[in-house]
């Protein structure tokens, strides 16, 4: 399947119109005058899914980042960032990793990006950085990716230390759903599986736990994406008789999955990955059946960025609210972006990655998000100080891979509404993990 060149958003619900389009983020902006903004654009590149089963999380993530630039270029005004305003160039990866590499590329390749925000899966960003950015020596940094196999591709040094991520390793996701599971009572399940990198690293993190745990699986059945019926993986589970069903996948596959269980007479209990928390795949399958599921996410710590995001992104988001998945993260991703690319002073790929971790690391001084927290950033910035950003989901500190650690949250589905039941801190998580070794 051939890609399309550039994607431009209009407001909801999305369209998808096939143009030349660069996402200025001053421009978006009628209270400064053109006299106020810099002359010059520094634009990086953002590969996430808009359409396909991750399509709604790409969707999400965008506004997020239009969000992000936008606050940053007003804070800055007339310096600008590194002298420019900032924008961004999205491209569909359609949820696909071929697509994803050609459009990465000729981000790299044609318009010279030293950046790239994305991909939304890991199946997207796993060839992006071992064929694109990672060889090019390009800043990757990634919302929603999750695999464990990032990690292991940046300790065998496949990554040259170019990836980075706002979201937590599914090394960690999988034990905190396995406590949770047994926790809740869920002892035996059976588990459907997107048949990709994510789902099948999340299936052997989450098992190894959950029967370490006490927990038995009952029967594993994988599917493949964006397939026009499920019915007979729906069928291959149902045979175990398990009171329950793990569902790992997406939104989109898992509306078809999670009807197509109800309507062949399937337990209405389920524990749910992160991303399932959506209200597009809610309403899909119907509330009604939902009453009895159970999920986990990465978790937030609430911080002045995280109340500033809750007010200004529902607002202009065109439909998505703050919950929506991917979308804090992606927030927080473009800040630390934007807030390194002014730290290094120049628009240039190895200064950048440098100096993503010189506004995260502690030791400086605290920073949110929001128009006085980004003024704030960029003096300090200015008289070359230490900043700490703490964003949207807390304070985040990459390792030598570009992961971050941080909590999960728990949550179930009740009348149609997501609804935290908890967090579970790291050390619980760590706790478990040290009984497995």
């Amino acid at each position: 399947m051939s890609a399309r060149p550039f994607l431009c958003l209009e407001p909801f619900p999305m369209r998808l119109v096939p143009s030349i389009c660069t996402f200025a983020a001053a421009a978006l902006l009628p209270a400064i005058s053109q006299a106020q903004t810099p002359a010059c654009t520094h634009t990086v590149g953002m590969v996430v899914s808009l359409t396909g089963a991750a399509g709604r999380f790409g969707q999400a993530a965008s506004k997020s980042v239009e969000l992000a630039f936008n606050e940053l270029n007003r804070a800055a005004g007339t310096p600008g960032i590194a002298g420019c305003r900032l924008a961004f160039d999205l491209r569909d990866a359609q949820s696909q990793g071929s697509v994803a590499v050609d459009q990465a590329r000729q981000l790299v390749d044609l318009r010279k990006v030293p950046a790239i925000i994305g991909g939304i899966i890991s199946s997207v960003s796993i060839p992006i950085v071992t064929s694109v950015t990672g060889p090019a020596g390009v800043v990757q940094i990634s919302p929603a990716s999750t695999s464990p196999t990032l990690t292991r591709l940046g300790n065998e040094g496949k990554t040259n230390g170019w990836f980075f991520r706002t979201i937590t390793s599914d090394a960690l996701q999988g034990t905190a759903a396995a406590k949770f599971a047994v926790d809740q009572g869920l002892r035996n399940l059976a588990i459907i599986h997107v048949n990709n990198d994510f789902g099948v690293n999340m299936l052997a993190e989450f098992r190894r736990a959950y029967e370490a745990l006490g927990g038995k699986v009952e029967s594993v059945t994988p599917y493949n994406p964006q397939q026009p019926s499920y019915a007979a993986e729906v069928t291959n589970a149902l045979k175990a008789n398990a009171p329950a069903l793990y569902f790992i996948g997406y939104p989109g596959d898992g509306t078809t999955i999670i009807r197509t269980w109800v309507q062949q007479g399937g337990p209405q209990r389920f524990l749910f990955n992160d991303g399932m928390n959506a209200a597009d795949f809610i309403k899909g399958v119907g509330p009604q059946f939902l009453n009895s599921a159970l999920g986990t996410s990465s978790g937030t710590t609430r911080t002045p960025s995280t109340e500033f995001f809750s007010q200004a992104y529902p607002a202009m988001s065109g439909g998505f609210d703050a919950g929506a998945p991917a979308a804090d993260r992606a927030f927080d991703a473009a800040a630390i972006l934007g807030l390194a690319i002014a730290h290094a002073g120049k628009f240039e790929a190895a200064a950048i990655r440098d100096s993503i971790r010189k506004v995260t690391e502690p030791g400086g001084e605290v920073v949110h998000a929001g128009p006085q927290g980004f003024a704030r950033a960029l003096q300090l910035i200015r008289e070359k100080k230490p900043v700490r950003y703490v964003g949207v989901i807390g304070p985040v500190a990459f390792d030598k891979n570009g992961d971050i650690v941080g909590p999960f949250r728990t949550w179930r589905i009740a009348n149609g509404e997501v609804t935290t039941m908890g967090q579970m801190s790291m050390e619980d998580v760590q706790a478990v993990q040290q009984r497995l070794r």
